[in-house]
């Protein structure tokens, strides 16, 4: 069974419409994967000081990779599709993602140094990210930096190519937003059945 990982950073619980665009892309996925959620609202999550990342380090350094510490990291290396669905906030999305982020990319399990530069170590297909935005933000507007971000780290950790489902433009007068949503969980559905 091919193994799929949904990073939840939906921070507005059943209130979320990037919810809603995670609920239809699941409910369309066929068949023969399972599905496991990271909840990151739930997660003891903290970004690297000096003392967390000296533990950390002293970890790797002793080849102590199957470490509790690393097993969100062991699981996202792991994962055959990686889905990821957060809001945008502050020009890409919310700190906590950037924070889980920092914490599974770990050398040895998510990326390797080799003499030619890095190597991504993940076994991920494709990567998805959906998304809702109150702006319209086209491909390439410098004002979205979730999407630029999420390349790279898809680049980094070596995922497979990066699809994005957003709904635009929720919060400008005169939008549908319902009529948004429910396009953009159209998109996504149809995303996921292709899988």
């Amino acid at each position: 069974m091919k193994q799929a990982l949904y990073i939840d950073c939906c921070i507005r619980g059943e209130q979320s419409c990037t919810r809603r665009l995670a609920e239809a892309f699941f409910a369309a996925l066929p068949k023969g994967w399972q599905v496991t959620a990271v909840p990151l609202m739930e997660e003891d999550l903290r970004p690297l000081n000096g003392e967390t990342l000296a533990s950390r380090d002293a970890l790797l350094l002793a080849g102590r990779t199957d470490a509790p510490r690393f097993d969100r990291a062991r699981q996202l290396a792991e994962a055959d599709l990686v889905v990821i669905a957060a809001p945008f906030w502050d020009m890409s999305f919310p700190a906590l993602l950037k924070v889980y982020i920092e914490n599974v990319s770990v050398e040895g399990i998510t990326f390797r140094t080799t003499a030619e530069g890095l190597k991504g170590l993940s076994r991920a297909e494709r990567c998805v990210f959906l998304t809702t935005r109150g702006g319209a933000y086209p491909a390439g507007d410098p004002m979205e930096q979730a999407v630029p971000y999420l390349r790279a780290i898809q680049k980094f950790f070596g995922m497979g190519a990066l699809s994005c489902v957003a709904a635009d433009g929720l919060d400008l007068d005169g939008a549908d937003a319902a009529a948004l949503v429910t396009d953009a969980q159209a998109r996504a559905a149809a995303l996921a059945r292709t899988l």
